[in-house]
């Protein structure tokens, strides 16, 4: 199979040796089919160095070493470039923590050639349609997501239930039109920010519900700063869709 045919699954890491060998187990026992790769943010723990010694020995894996970490924003935009250049079909974007669990990755991939309707350019694994949920959460912490994902889909006219979800299948053929230098978003405002790029590039998007199960090893890496910036930068691209600039 030629990489034309072929899905990429990506996994942005730093810090994450204590996950990522299970979940590459996991991915391949659920989508043998799949390639993978790896940004690593120069892990301490080693993580760049585990995939190092995987990729010698398997060919289906596949690193990039970045010399420190630089957000999560970045080395998405950086693995869908990798996925461009390479000639992949689909490019499938996914968490290191098991909070996006392989065991979806068959109806993510399915989804993007439906039986049943036209075929979408990004499937997102969505916690907010009919069937999804999460687990694992505070009450604290699920009003404020779901009023992240009310605030963005308002200001940025988007259709999705799920805005802020990282688990999402795209069509190399939408990216090939995305002019990432245009992206501001380092962090976690990149997933709303993408998603309205890629709606003013006509996208289709379909969902599909996943449970959302929160990290049970190592630590989150989102910050109190992070998030109040993710509001302004979403609030800036509301606006730009009021203002001819």
């Amino acid at each position: 199979m030629s990489n034309a045919d072929k899905t990429l699954v990506t996994v942005a890491t730093y810090n994450e040796l204590e996950n990522l060998p299970q979940l590459v187990e996991e991915i391949f026992q659920h989508a043998p089919e799949v390639e993978i790769l790896v940004i690593d943010d120069n892990s301490p723990d080693g993580t760049g160095r585990w995939c190092d010694r995987r990729a010698a020995s398997d060919s289906r894996v596949h690193c990039m070493h970045r010399e420190e970490k630089l957000g999560l924003g970045t080395a998405t935009v950086a693995a869908m470039r990798w996925g461009l250049e390479h000639g992949y079909k689909y490019v499938l974007n996914m968490d290191a923590d098991f909070s996006h669990h392989p065991r979806y990755l068959p109806e993510l991939i399915a989804g993007m050639e439906p039986d049943d309707g036209p075929a979408v350019d990004v499937m997102i694994g969505s916690r907010y349609v009919p069937g999804g949920g999460v687990e694992g959460w505070p009450l604290r912490r699920h009003l404020m997501s779901r009023a992240v994902n009310l605030y963005a889909r308002w200001l940025l006219g988007l259709r999705p239930k799920d805005c802020s979800g990282a688990f999402r299948c795209h069509r190399t053929a939408l990216l090939a039109k995305v002019d990432f230098d245009a992206i501001r978003s380092r962090g976690y405002s990149f997933q709303e920010e993408i998603l309205w790029h890629f709606k003013r590039l006509g996208a289709r998007f379909g969902e599909t519900p996943i449970t959302f199960v929160d990290r049970q090893r190592g630590a989150s890496k989102i910050d109190s700063k992070e998030a109040l910036g993710a509001l302004w930068i979403i609030f800036t691209l509301g606006l730009r869709n009021l203002l001819p600039w």
